[in-house]
C-alpha cells in the first residue's frame, strides 16, 4: 500500500512533465510562434479556422525532427499568425518510408 501512495504522486509528476505548453496564436507574429517552438521545443497553437472563424483549430507543432517519436517525421507546415498567412513551422506525421516490418 505504502509503494501505490508513493508511486501515484511521481506518476503525476511525471506526467505534467510530457504535458505541451498550450498558446492561442491569433495575436502573436510569425517571429513569436517560431520563437515559442524555438524555447519549448513542442507546443499546441490554436488558431481560427480560414473557412469559419468561429472553428478554432489546433495541433501538436515542433521545433524540429528531435521531438518526433521514432516513426515520425517532421514535416514542414504553415500556421496563420497575426502578420502573415502562412508562417512555416514543423508538425509531426507518420512516416511511410521507415515502417518496422
Amino acid at each position: 500500500m505504502k509503494r501505490i501512495a508513493i508511486a501515484i504522486p511521481l506518476l503525476l509528476i511525471a506526467a505534467n512533465a510530457w504535458a505541451a505548453d498550450r498558446y492561442d496564436i491569433a495575436g502573436m507574429t510569425c517571429e513569436q510562434v517560431q520563437a515559442v517552438l524555438s524555447k519549448d521545443g513542442a507546443a499546441i497553437l490554436r488558431y481560427p479556422s480560414t473557412r469559419s472563424f468561429s472553428l478554432p483549430i489546433y495541433d501538436r507543432f515542433v521545433d524540429g525532427q528531435k521531438e518526433c517519436q521514432t516513426d515520425e517525421v517532421a514535416a514542414r507546415t504553415g500556421v496563420p499568425t497575426a502578420d502573415k498567412k502562412y508562417c512555416p513551422v514543423h508538425k509531426c506525421v507518420l512516416s511511410s518510408t521507415f515502417v518496422a516490418r
